[in-house]
């Protein structure tokens, strides 16, 4: 049975990690990708079920584990060990196997080696980066269907593997984001409040460029808390550097429309950034350090500049503050609109189920003979 360039209506169970709600604006960044894909693939015409908690209010059907996400269960006292959840959410999809046409698990690898027991074809896409230990897991099961979400996410893996993985960016929906081509007189940094994140390096950016900054976000845990007082509190005087803590989605979009340029100095090797395509979204350009993703989400001098070391960025921000917005938001669209990203996962649902229709048609030859 070929898909391909068909029209069929597909049965897909989407299974995100419990940490956050699927929703617009979660602070859980696969969350909200999965959020964002399911209302997509709604709205084409296709049924969705996601299994998460049931405080989600995504459009799709929702199969709930737990009444509440982890990180607000935890803060309650009400969960102690995410595990235990998880891998009920992951088994719970699998036992139901037969109500879907695909299952497409969100949850790194942990779900590949459990793909044995499913009864319907599952694609695995990996969110976050990939150790050594994912590297073994991967060549131990080879033929597992997996995308990614950068080149540079699986550059470490094996060529022999790494060209069976299909990389697809991820999106966001453009029209929940206000189109700003009026810059402000600030930047802007959101994100958690930790040294991976480095709102230390943006607040520097800042003061070198002579502008003030508007940081959002908040700390996740105890060593970011210690961070937090340490390094960023001392500098907020409400004036150059102005702290609004965690925003949701409306604030978000706020903060980001009324931005001069977006600062992302991130330390770590981040697999994608989602939140350097949301300031696009409202026309803001991206100032970024040249690491993880960056250079395959931001345009050099089209959407934003990156660069390698503080004394190569500072210079690039009159530049970042002169690019024409409607330029930034027009061209982000058409890279990481959300159609594009349904497109692309509906084009691996089509390979992974008519690979699973050539297995059952190989398996129906050879018990005939």
């Amino acid at each position: 049975m070929n898909l391909q360039n068909t029209s069929r209506r597909l049965r897909i169970a989407l299974v995100p990690p419990l940490w956050a709600k699927v929703a617009p604006g979660t602070s859980g960044g696969v969350e909200g990708i999965v959020y964002v894909l399911a209302e997509e693939l709604v709205k084409q015409g296709h049924e969705v079920t996601v299994f998460t908690s049931s405080d989600s209010p995504t459009s799709a059907r929702i199969r709930a584990v737990c009444k509440r996400n982890m990180i607000e269960a935890m803060e309650r006292s009400l969960a102690w060990e995410y595990e235990y959840y998880e891998t009920c959410n992951i088994a719970e999809a699998l036992q139901q196997s037969d109500s879907f046409d695909l299952i497409h698990f969100h949850v790194g690898c942990y779900a590949i080696p459990l793909g044995a027991f499913s009864r319907t074809p599952i694609l695995h896409t990996l969110h976050n980066p990939i150790t050594p230990d994912a590297i073994w897991l991967l060549n131990r099961y080879a033929n597992a269907a997996v995308t990614a979400v950068s080149q540079q996410q699986i550059a470490e893996i094996p060529e022999n593997r790494r060209q069976k993985i299909r990389v697809i960016y991820n999106g966001c929906d453009f029209e929940s984001y206000e189109f700003s081509a009026s810059p402000g007189k600030y930047l802007a940094f959101l994100g958690r409040i930790s040294k991976e994140k480095s709102p230390l390096d943006a607040i520097e950016i800042a003061k070198r460029a002579g502008l003030p900054i508007v940081v959002a976000g908040q700390p996740l845990d105890q060593e970011e808390q210690a961070y937090f007082k340490e390094k960023i509190e001392p500098l907020i005087d409400g004036e150059n550097v102005i702290y609004i803590g965690q925003a949701d989605h409306q604030q978000k979009v706020a903060l980001l429309k009324d931005a001069g340029a977006f600062l992302f100095p991130i330390q770590w090797d981040e697999p994608f950034g989602v939140v350097m395509i949301e300031a696009m979204a409202c026309g803001t350009p991206v100032i970024a350090f040249q690491r993880g993703s960056v250079k395959e989400v931001v345009d050099f001098g089209k959407t934003g500049f990156y660069a390698d070391s503080m004394g190569t960025l500072i210079p690039l921000v009159p530049r970042a503050l002169a690019l024409d917005r409607g330029t930034v938001r027009d061209h982000a669209r058409q890279r990481f609109g959300q159609v594009k990203m349904a497109d692309g996962y509906l084009k691996a649902y089509e390979s992974v189920l008519n690979r699973g229709a050539d297995k059952q048609l190989s398996f129906t030859r050879a018990g005939r003979t």
